[in-house]
């Protein structure tokens, strides 16, 4: 069964969320991330992608208080991203409550420190946060393109003890156009026993299916729920 993970995005202390990660095309949701998140846990789900997005532009982690504030108050196992950089970033994401972390522009940008991180935690509490554009990685909350390929940063990276990897096509994120079904099959093609995580575009339940059909592992979904496309009850009942 596909694990069914329920994205927070955090703006200015508020729940929101970014069309193709365009800083300027945000849309507030919930005044208090806490709300949304117990409401998450309410309806049976277990699993929280967490986004620091003050982070991801800041270059540091700016949100970790409101990290606590859920941990501390839910049951959630939370995997936080946006901002870490350093080590003294990730400690305050552990310390703060986080159960797995997500990095990628620190892959990019500074794969020493990322690989002491997995040699140090694992490959299963240090998630890759692989984000792309035409296949293409992108780094620093989507604001920077770079030239390396998707396919070749992945398996890169598994090679060095990476076994989860949160996928984004950037193009399909926020746009309830459906994933790219394909990008995700190619990955797992070149790589079946990794445990992908599918992120962007999922508009409705039968989006989910097609990517469990594709025998994606994972998949999270933020403005679908928001926006009352997918109902919250419906995914509790399938959770992964």
């Amino acid at each position: 069964m596909i694990e069914i993970i329920p994205a927070i995005d955090i703006l200015d202390g508020k729940c929101v969320r970014l069309s193709q990660g365009d800083y300027d095309q945000k849309k507030v949701y919930n005044e208090d991330p806490m709300e949304v998140a117990k409401q998450f846990e309410d309806y049976g789900l277990h699993r929280l992608h967490l986004v620091d997005l003050d982070g991801a532009k800041a270059g540091k982690v700016i949100n970790y208080r409101i990290l606590e504030r859920i941990a501390s108050r839910t049951s959630l196992i939370i995997d936080f991203g946006g901002g870490l950089k350093s080590d003294y970033d990730l400690q305050i994401a552990f310390d703060s409550g986080a159960t797995m972390v997500t990095g990628g522009s620190v892959a990019v940008k500074n794969p020493e420190t990322f690989q002491q991180w997995i040699t140090k935690f694992g490959g299963k509490s240090i998630i890759l946060g692989a984000d792309c554009k035409d296949n293409r990685v992108a780094i620093c909350g989507w604001t920077e393109n770079t030239e390396e390929d998707i396919f070749s940063f992945i398996e890169n990276w598994r090679k060095q003890g990476i076994q989860k990897v949160i996928c984004t096509d950037i193009s399909k994120d926020g746009m309830l156009d459906g994933p790219n079904i394909e990008l995700y099959k190619k990955i797992k093609e070149q790589d079946s026993e990794i445990h992908l995580i599918a992120s962007g575009g999922v508009s409705c339940l039968e989006d989910i299916n097609r990517l469990e059909e594709a025998f994606i592992p994972g998949v999270i979904i933020g403005k679908a729920i928001y926006e009352g496309r997918i109902d919250i009850k419906e995914l509790g009942k399938r959770r992964g």
